[in-house]
């Protein structure tokens, strides 16, 4: 049985910015970045990318699988269902989830919320139920047993799009642990959904920063930098399946 687990969710569909997992940054594909970021964690067992069984994914799969990289194809919109399909398989005791939109991935971050995890033995832990840590910084530590109870009982579409929000919004059946910074760094944008992401994370990878403690150093010296894409709204992709559930509950209700 594995320890820790990493899920590294990536398709090349993304309506905002297509193609995004898939584009070259300083010479290798950006997908290959969050892998070998993530990778550099001391605490993790075993790295999956998961990704869906759509055509347009091919590409995907086939990149990981020339450079070596352990791949799983699932559903395309029932992502909790493609967790839970793949830890099934390997029957981990802990689960990392990570989304292949974050490049800038610093991996002392993922131990700090495996290690609260697993000190705390809890069914969750997590750096964003308070929002203190840069978007692009996000990491979720889950059991495997917390994900199966989820997997069985979510039934909002938001809950099957993104995985966590039952288990988050349920602190009754689960038990929570939180990592928080010392710091409100949560106007900070460093994920990769928009062609200004982009421009933004190009500047920071030709600098070849890999802490989050160095990204800082080089924007307070380049403010300028910051104001590429932080217009941009945080979490737009988990908004819009909260307005897809009023949806279908209004539906249900007519």
């Amino acid at each position: 049985m594995l320890d820790v687990l990493v899920l590294i969710q990536a398709r090349v569909g993304s309506t905002r910015l297509p193609g995004k997992v898939l584009l070259d940054l300083e010479g290798k594909k950006v997908i290959e970045h969050v892998v070998a970021r993530v990778k550099r964690s001391k605490r993790i067992s075993e790295v999956f990318v998961v990704t869906t069984i759509n055509k347009e994914d091919l590409e995907l799969v086939k990149l990981c699988s020339q450079k070596g990289i352990r791949i799983f194809c699932g559903s395309e919109n029932d992502v909790l269902d493609r967790f839970y399909q793949v830890a099934k398989l390997l029957e981990p005791k802990h689960i990392v989830r990570i989304t292949a939109d974050c490049p800038l991935m610093d991996a002392s971050i993922i131990d700090a919320v495996i290690d609260i995890h697993i000190k705390s033995q809890g069914d969750y832990s997590t750096n964003t139920l308070t929002e203190l840590y840069p978007d692009g910084e996000d990491v979720e530590v889950f059991t495997f047993e917390s994900l199966k109870k989820a997997w069985k009982e979510a039934n909002l579409i938001s809950e099957r799009e993104h995985v966590t929000p039952y288990i988050r919004n349920n602190k009754n059946l689960f038990k929570h642990a939180e990592l928080k910074y010392s710091k409100d760094l949560h106007d900070k944008r460093w994920t990769l959904d928009n062609n200004e992401d982009f421009e933004f994370i190009k500047i920071i990878y030709r600098n070849e920063f890999f802490s989050m403690d160095d990204i800082l150093k080089f924007l307070d010296q380049h403010p300028d930098v910051e104001k590429i894409n932080n217009h941009i709204n945080r979490n737009e992709g988990y908004q819009k399946s909260l307005r897809d559930d009023n949806l279908y509950n209004n539906k249900m209700e007519a």
